[in-house]
Order: structure tokens, then sequence, then C-alpha cells
């Protein structure tokens, strides 16, 4: 990755309201029951349905969203707490000492290599699951042991383990990436989502609420969490009540089960919306991956269309500039006010957009594409179908740059060239290297 030194660590500015007269303090009051009463609702009936309608898992599933059945033979003893003391080390004087769940993901692999290269402590935890390619994954974590950060294999849902890594280690701050990603997978394994984004997220609340001191706590929501909402561009402000996937759902929900945990127990939450991230050690059930793979296998590509017979669109954001935005957060992210589960005053409590605040025509990633890669694609175009995919995102990120520092550098196509360089080295041998 390209300037990691140069991150940013603005202050964050949090300001309380003022109070408003009665009568308007009592709508408001009744909004927000409103909207409790509307979440909690939701997430009742997300955990129902896992419940009911989830059959039993087999091993293939077990091996997809659950790695506690193997977690245990995998951690203790005193050379692993030695492995894991010295990884979470800062190297820094008043350097962070950070939890990174879903460390061999995409965007965790990233933000921990540049916690690591400017001296933060860091420690990894993932259960490599089977949703793509795990050898990916196992790349990534070869990359960050050479970077000097220790991956703990386990899942989010294992209190056990968790509890044991609070132990050993006294986490200034988490970064929660681990979830279970992508919006049209819901529709065949709906309980992986509600098992990774629901289960395992209060799961890891749970443990750091008690934790002396409690961790201040980063997590990634998701730009879906905007459904269809047809106001651009997306602000913090604007209405997430109608998702448009089991996916975004399951975000919003974490939204509003950190809201409550930052309400009862002084938990310090800074939730993160990222639009569409994209670059080198990607997902590859992405577009922009899975579109570079079969345009050099000459397989004909799907894109869709709106109804209007318009193109779909997306803030494509790199990652580079991503990383730089869960920086800013951590550095600005006040401690958690409470102690031993018990909150002992008022905690801060933050959304924020992470974007690229340019929309791009998927049409138009095609063409840079066909252009780095110097093929013509095989195109056959598509009603957009519903399956939970929205027709267009944008971001509105003043509040990021107010607050953050956030500042989004990287287009498009300068992106996706980064992106071109490392696939050909990665997937088909080419001499020229990547950038790690």
């Amino acid at each position: 990755m390209s300037h990691l030194d140069d991150l940013p660590s603005t202050p964050g500015k949090y300001k309380t309201d003022k109070v408003p007269p009665y009568g308007i303090l009592h709508h408001h009051r009744y909004l927000r029951l409103s909207k409790l009463t509307l979440w909690a609702s939701l997430f009742l009936a997300l955990f129902l349905f896992y419940l009911v309608l989830s059959p039993p898992p087999s091993p293939s599933r077990r091996n997809l969203n659950d790695s506690s059945s193997i977690s245990a033979a995998k951690y203790g003893g005193s050379h692993w707490e030695k492995q894991v003391r010295k990884s979470a080390r800062p190297r820094s004087r008043g350097g962070l000492t950070v939890l990174v769940t879903g460390a061999s993901g995409f965007v965790g692999t990233h933000v921990s290599i540049a916690l690591r290269r400017r001296g933060d402590g860091v420690l990894g935890l993932d259960n490599f699951n089977r949703y793509y390619d795990p050898k990916l994954k196992r790349a990534r974590q070869g990359l960050l042991e050479r970077s000097g950060v220790f991956v703990v294999e386990g899942d989010i849902n294992d209190a056990v383990l968790l509890k044991k890594l609070f132990d050993v280690v006294l986490f200034t701050h988490v970064m929660h990436l681990a979830a279970q990603a992508g919006v049209r997978y819901a529709m065949q394994n709906p309980g992986s989502y509600v098992n990774s984004n629901i289960a395992g997220f209060v799961n890891l609340l749970e443990v750091s609420k008690s934790a002396n001191p409690q961790p201040a706590i980063v997590w990634a929501s998701s730009s879906s969490v905007y459904g269809l909402n047809s106001k651009v561009p997306f602000s913090e402000k604007d209405r997430t009540d109608q998702p448009a996937s089991l996916y975004a759902a399951t975000k919003k929900a974490g939204e509003g089960i950190a809201h409550t945990y930052n309400h009862i127990y002084g938990l310090s939450l800074t939730g993160l919306r990222f639009f569409t991230v994209y670059g080198p050690w990607g997902r590859p059930d992405m577009a922009y991956f899975f579109f570079t793979k079969d345009i050099l296998k000459g397989k004909t590509i799907t894109v869709f269309e709106s109804p209007d017979k318009g193109s779909v669109a997306r803030d494509f954001t790199y990652i580079d500039d991503i990383v730089k935005g869960c920086l800013g957060a951590l550095d600005t992210a006040e401690k958690s006010t409470g102690s031993g589960g018990k909150k002992k005053g008022p905690a801060m409590f933050r959304i924020y957009n992470l974007g690229n605040t340019s929309p791009v025509p998927v049409t138009k990633l095609v063409t840079i594409l066909e252009k780095l890669l110097k093929m013509k694609a095989k195109k056959k175009i598509m009603p957009l179908p519903r399956n939970g995919d929205v027709e267009f995102t944008h971001a509105n990120i003043t509040l990021a740059q107010a607050e953050l520092g956030y500042k989004p550098a990287v287009d498009l196509e300068t992106g996706l060239k980064k992106f071109v360089k490392w696939y050909m080295g990665f997937y088909t041998g080419s001499k020229k290297k990547s950038s790690w």
C-alpha cells in the first residue's frame, strides 16, 4: 500500500445536542422509542428466522460459518500466549493496542498492516471460512505474518476464545471487520448473516463491555443500510429503515445493537459505512474482481441495467482511502466510560460514510478494465434482478472529512490499474510484482 505514513489523526468533534423544549423533547422520545421498537422487532424476527428455518449445520456449513469447534485446539499454552503478546505489543511510544477481527479479510489485512507499519500493536482474529477461496485468505495471512501480525484462528462467536484474548492482552481498541459479506449470498444461506453479523457482533460487545478497561470499538457497517433510499448523495442523517437485502438488514440491526451497548454499558463505538471497496488483495465475489477473471478467460460477463435502461452505478472506493478512514476513526475514538460491565458516564457514538463521493457507472468500470487488460469484454446486458442489489450508491462524506480528516484521493482508473497489476502477479505469474 502507498502513503501509509501520512495517515490522518485529526481529533474528532463530539458535540452534545441542545436541550429542546418539553413538547419537542417528548415527541423526539416517542420517535426514538418507535425506532427502537422497530429495530428490536427486526432483530428478534431475524433471530427467530435463523433458529426456526435454518437446518442443522452440515459439515460443509460448519466449515463456512463456525470454526469454534476447531479453535480450542489452536489456542492456549505459553508459546501461544507469547505470540499473542508479541504481536499486540506497540513498537512506538503511545501506540495503540488493537484487536482486528476478520484480519485475513480484504480490508482487515490492509488495516492491520497499516497499523503495524506505524508502530501500533496488532493482533488478528479470523476463522478463514469458505465463503470464497481460503487460499487467498491464507496468502493474506502470510503477508500479515511477514509484517509481524499474528492471526489467531478462531470465531467471534467463540466467547471462551475472546475472553482468553482479553485476559492475555489489554486492548485499547477493537477494529471489528469480521462479518458475512455479500448481498446475493444471503438468499442462499441467510442463517450465516444472522450468525456472523448479529450474534457474532453481540458476542464481541458482551466480552468488550465486561473488560477492564473497556476498549474503544470501531466496526464496519455498510452503505447497504441506505437500501431503497432515493435521496442522493447518501447522508448519515438519511433514513435507513428500508433495507433491500438481508445483508443490509443485519448491518442496520448491528447499528441499533451498537447504540444499545453504548447507552447501557458506556462502550465507545464508531460505525463506518463502507462504499464498494476495491483494490489489490480484494474479494473474488466483487464485480471488478470476477469481471477481470472472466474477461481474461474470454467468458461472457453480465452487466446489469436499471428498469429505465440506465446504467447501474457504484461509489467505488479504493482500499488505501478506506484504510485512512479506518485509522482516522481509531485515532479520534474517545475512551469507553464503563468498567467491568458498568457505565460511569456518557460515551462516544458515531456513524460515518466512507466513500469516494464520485459514482461511476458499471459500464465505465468494464471499459476501464478492457483498456487495462487489452481485451474486449463479451457483455450480456440484463435487467437488475430483485436479489438485494440497488441501482446506485453515492456517499456524502462531509462528516468524515470534518471529523476524521478523511480525503479520498484515488480515482477508479488509477485504483483499477493497481488492482490489475496485483491480479496478474498473483494469479497468472506475471513478472510485474504487486506493491507488497
